[in-house]
């Protein structure tokens, strides 16, 4: 281990500058969700691809329903049917003066026809009232054909989707640097692109260690704990952006460990390990790993150190196996560990994606409390806290206690007290990272 103390900004810019964002890959649209576009993407064609209804009704010329009242209607001889889909219905007719064609939602605008009168402003081709609902094709009479009452006006291009009136041809749809979700996954299949090119959401593969944990379900015996990290650091590892693999708990032997990591690394771009990094005679993950640098692979090794934070203290990082695959090695403490992934390990996660901001967002809040927060002197404190974005402010939760995962539970923020804070009262401004 290092004899130096180092700060949280030297360890994170070490991180930082170590990981290099994955090759990018062109990837199935359902495949690509998650991952982050290395370049822009141009509409090739117009969205829509034609002009389109927008309302079950009728296409009608506007001049033929003018001053059209339900007391003295326009009446229009029906053509035929325009379906969506099916744009070939009506063959080479025109809506021409004192016709109308049932049109459907989507369906492209007939030749002639200047807008579209909603169903519910006719009388459905009934002969009776205002109409609900467009009748069935099979129950129109005389197929889609007969006469229909039109009762109100309507202005040129009204209820018409425009050909192009979303993206045209030559448009930027999507920029690189965007992280592909639902709604750009969409827009990609509309415009026709069954590919994109991307970075791969990085594979996240988290080891904790501790011959005491027992799996959620067991029972437990004299000494032991449930492994609560290896869920919350995986969760945490997808909530990020990462495909992640939880692996159970390996005990306290390092020849074990390391063979487990090494077994793990064809499925890793990084290596997340809890547990085992302190000073304590079973600190497994530190005695596996200090010696991993092996002289056939120059560049690799983990490095285990001090740094001037609270909590996480402990911190090891490095590279290991013949892709120098990046391992950091997390204090066993869940808080401990959890805030030192919300800190160096999520910024990891993110510049592995090749996305311009890996923090999470701050903000400057009023410290609510009923007395003075201590911190030590020296060390950057990160207390957990319940955010009021209206209110401007921030209450902690629960004390500063590593284990306290129940406070943890309830945080949506951390409070930072700096390296010179030894106190800080109530009503102080204080720089809060935002969790969730």
């Amino acid at each position: 281990m290092s004899s130096t103390i180092w700060s949280v900004d030297e360890h994170l810019e070490d991180i930082l500058a170590a990981v290099k964002p994955l090759e990018p890959i062109e990837l199935q649209l359902p495949d690509a969700q998650g991952c982050v576009l290395v370049e822009d993407v141009v509409v090739e064609i117009a969205l829509p691809p034609f002009d389109n209804s927008s309302m079950d009704g009728y296409a009608v010329r506007v001049s033929d329903v003018e001053g059209a009242t339900e007391k003295f209607p326009a009446v229009l001889t029906v053509i035929g049917d325009v379906a969506a889909g099916a744009a070939g219905l009506l063959g080479d007719q025109r809506v021409g003066p004192g016709e109308a064609a049932r049109i459907m939602t989507g369906a492209p605008l007939p030749a002639g026809a200047e807008a579209v009168i909603p169903v519910e402003w006719t009388d459905g081709g009934t002969g009776e009232g205002p109409a609900t609902s467009m009748r069935s094709h099979s129950d129109a009479p005389e197929g889609a054909r007969g006469e229909v009452r039109v009762h109100r006006p309507v202005e040129a291009r009204a209820h018409v989707r425009d050909r192009g009136s979303d993206v045209r041809p030559g448009d930027l749809a999507l920029r690189a640097g965007s992280v592909v979700g639902p709604p750009q996954i969409g827009l990609l299949a509309a415009i026709g692109r069954s590919t994109v090119k991307v970075r791969p959401r990085p594979r996240v593969v988290v080891i904790s260690t501790g011959s005491e944990l027992v799996q959620p379900g067991e029972e437990l015996t004299g000494g032991q704990i449930y492994d609560s990290n290896s869920f919350a650091l995986t969760a945490a590892a997808r909530d990020a952006g990462a495909i992640a693999y939880r692996v159970g708990a390996v005990t306290d032997d390092a020849q074990t460990l390391r063979a487990t990591i090494e077994d793990q690394l064809i499925r890793a771009d990084i290596v997340v390990t809890t547990g085992g990094v302190s000073v304590g005679a079973y600190d497994v993950v530190k005695e596996a790993l200090s010696s991993v640098g092996d002289e056939d692979e120059p560049g690799s090794g983990v490095d285990f150190r001090k740094l001037a934070m609270q909590p996480g203290k402990p911190q090891g990082f490095g590279s290991i196996g013949p892709e120098h695959t990046p391992l950091l090695a997390l204090p066993g403490n869940p808080v401990s560990s959890y805030v030192s992934f919300e800190l160096f390990v999520r910024p990891a996660i993110r510049t592995l994606m090749g996305l311009p901001d890996v923090n999470r967002p701050t903000a400057r809040a009023t410290l609510v409390c009923d007395k003075a927060l201590s911190s030590p002197d020296g060390r950057r404190q990160f207390l957990r806290g319940t955010y009021d974005a209206e209110a401007g402010t921030v209450t902690p939760v629960g004390g500063s206690g590593s284990h306290l995962i129940a406070a943890l539970a309830q945080a949506d923020a951390l409070i930072v007290l700096p390296e010179d804070v030894t106190s800080a009262e109530p009503g102080t401004d204080t720089e809060v990272i935002l969790i969730r």
